[in-house]
């Protein structure tokens, strides 16, 4: 199988980056996009000069001026961010049509069989970076690697505006020491089981079989033992479809008690059956399921298999997800997974030819 060439391109604290660069009056100060303070806003993202003082995305608007006195935030132009990803995916395109798009701000393209600059990844992923930064005036960090996982980590590696390459001769070594936490899907539970077990690099991972790391993290496990290993079959996704369709609102003042909770799920519901009716047949429904975030910014997410998606189930799941916390609320969340009835047709189709 011959080698990928892969780069990730992950724009530097992109909203925050369009509001300086269409207010030069914003450069250079503690910069923050996102709701307002008074009215329970979180944080989008925010500039380099914010995150020295510890301000950070998904923080509560309030936290972070009190981190950060100085702070500004500004609403978010949604328009405007769109406009400039569009013109960003233009620049791509010009590269490649193998682009899977991430967010607004960042996209993994497979540049494998690419006719510019003779087929070099490292240059094209320089040219791409010089484009952004010369044509829209913001700056893009950019990882080459020869799969995904491993361009996503290098391009966070000298942001920002920065480009880092993995060559394949080097993946085992900078793999070794490469700590576990930086593992695609290794979260803050995974890192801390993984710890208790003595392990906290890839080097220290590679020490265990695959059927160790099976029985301790079940299918994870598999996938653990190939990652320590540098190793990521997964192509770039051109097509990408929904999983889900949800709902969610923050609210001014924290939901108390669970019947208040409960209270706010019809007005949730018929937000959620409005954004059903848009999608087209090629979707069926399939788990429902409901999120909580409780005051203190801890949340749950819980969903159910075969349940049904009425005004009453969602009742029970939230009842359910309630009770891991049972504490004051911040926001509910009510949602579908998504069963994708086009990718199925298509299996069909093939094993019919």
């Amino acid at each position: 199988m011959s080698v990928r060439k892969i780069i990730h391109v992950d724009c530097d604290c992109f909203y925050a980056a369009i509001e300086m660069r269409d207010d030069p009056s914003l450069a250079g100060k503690p910069l923050a996009v996102g709701g307002a303070a008074d009215r329970r806003g979180v944080i989008a993202t925010c500039n380099y000069e914010a995150r020295a003082y510890g301000v950070r995305s998904a923080m509560a608007s309030g936290h972070a001026l009190k981190l950060c006195p100085e702070l500004l935030i500004v609403k978010p132009r949604m328009d405007a961010y769109k406009a400039v990803s569009h013109e960003i995916q233009a620049i791509l395109r010009e590269y490649t049509e193998l682009i899977e798009p991430l967010s607004l701000d960042e996209a993994y393209l497979d540049v494998s069989h690419s006719p510019h600059f003779a087929g070099s990844a490292t240059r094209i992923a320089q040219d791409i970076r010089r484009r952004v930064s010369q044509e829209l005036h913001i700056t893009v960090s950019a990882g080459v690697a020869p799969n995904k996982f491993l361009a996503k980590i290098a391009s966070d590696w000298q942001k920002p505006n920065g480009l880092f390459v993995i060559t394949p001769d080097r993946v085992e070594a900078f793999v070794a020491v490469l700590p576990v936490s930086k593992l695609h899907g290794v979260g803050k539970v995974t890192a801390d089981k993984l710890a208790r077990r003595g392990i906290h690099t890839c080097a220290e991972l590679r020490e265990w079989n695959k059927l160790g790391l099976v029985k301790e993290f079940g299918s994870f496990g598999e996938r653990l033992w190939g990652l320590a290993r540098g190793i990521d079959e997964r192509a770039v996704q051109t097509d990408s479809r929904r999983q889900t369709v949800s709902v969610e609102t923050t609210y001014d003042q924290d939901l108390p008690n669970l019947s208040a909770c409960l209270a706010q799920l019809p007005q949730l519901l018929d937000e959620l059956a409005t954004r059903m009716a848009r999608l087209d047949a090629s979707y069926r429904p399939d788990k429902p399921f409901v999120k909580i975030k409780f005051h203190d910014f801890t949340q749950t997410t819980l969903e159910q298999a075969g349940a049904r998606r009425d005004l009453d189930s969602y009742k029970l799941l939230l009842s359910a997800a309630f009770a891991r916390g049972n504490k004051a609320v911040r926001l509910l969340g009510v949602g579908v997974r998504l069963h994708d009835l086009r990718g199925r047709h298509e299996q069909l189709e093939l094993f019919a030819r």
